[in-house]
């Protein structure tokens, strides 16, 4: 398996974090890729990427933390600079847009999430978009970029968005989230993905967002890698493939956005 978006610099993980690691690693996940969500956890990302050879890390401003990091005016260098820092980082990403909880800093967001997005151009690298409750307004800063690809994480939207952004050349990720009884639009998606475009299916990435999202049975714990069996079984069981087939899927399509190779290179 490969957990494409992971937080494993979450305090959640501290004390256990090493533990932790070493069993899901021994479970079956053969990659990880640990997602900045400000300056300060971009750089732990590199941190673990740096400690353990099946990590990764992206590297990037969360529109919860734009409003606090953009306070430096030279962030995006700064962005810029932690991503040439190691050659482990493999995007640019959490970035994106949230307005769950209001939309006061809406405008800074969208700053924040643009100028990633030239960034992201710049480099020549893939983004990692979270978008919550912004569908609108994410696909136009998406569209205003027409030379960077991406994934949308977790994604939220409709049949109709999914249609879209695959289109546009983008992939969707899937993770705890489908297992959940209200997970309606995440399973037609799943269920009808093929009919979208030919090569759909080569667009799908699962993740966890640990600690967050949860799969059923264990929503409200912890969440960690190795319970993406769960998200893979419900997956699998919309497109009518097994669980196994899924990883497999997931993994080489996370190999191919991610630049990663599927093998680990021999000494």
């Amino acid at each position: 398996m490969f957990d494409s978006h992971a937080h494993y610099d979450d305090a959640r993980f501290d004390g256990v974090r090493d533990e932790v690691l070493a069993e899901v690693h021994a479970s079956g996940v053969e990659r990880i890729v640990n997602i900045g969500s400000s300056l300060a956890s971009s750089r732990a990302c590199i941190d673990l990427a740096q400690k353990y050879d099946f990590i990764y890390a992206s590297v990037g401003i969360h529109p919860s933390d734009a409003a606090r990091d953009m306070q430096n005016e030279n962030y995006i260098s700064l962005v810029e600079d932690i991503f040439n820092s190691s050659p482990k980082v493999v995007a640019i990403g959490e970035i994106g847009l949230d307005y769950h909880y209001g939309k006061d800093d809406k405008e800074i967001q969208k700053i924040c999430f643009d100028e990633q997005m030239s960034l992201a151009s710049k480099l020549g690298c893939p983004v990692v978009i979270h978008d919550r409750e912004a569908h609108g307004d994410t696909l136009d800063i998406l569209s205003a970029h027409p030379d960077v690809t991406g994934v949308l994480h977790s994604f939220s939207g409709s049949f109709e968005m999914a249609c879209r952004v695959l289109e546009m050349g983008y992939y969707v990720s899937v993770n705890g989230v489908i297992t959940f009884e209200n997970a309606k639009k995440t399973v037609e998606i799943m269920k009808n993905i093929k009919s979208i475009m030919p090569g759909a299916l080569d667009r799908i990435l699962m993740e966890t967002d640990c600690p967050y999202l949860t799969p059923v049975p264990f929503r409200g714990k912890t969440n960690r890698s190795d319970l993406m069996v769960y998200t893979a079984a419900k997956a699998a069981e919309c497109l009518g493939m097994s669980t196994e087939e899924f990883c497999e899927l997931t993994y080489r399509n996370a190999c191919r956005f991610y630049g990663i190779p599927e093998q680990k290179e021999k000494l």
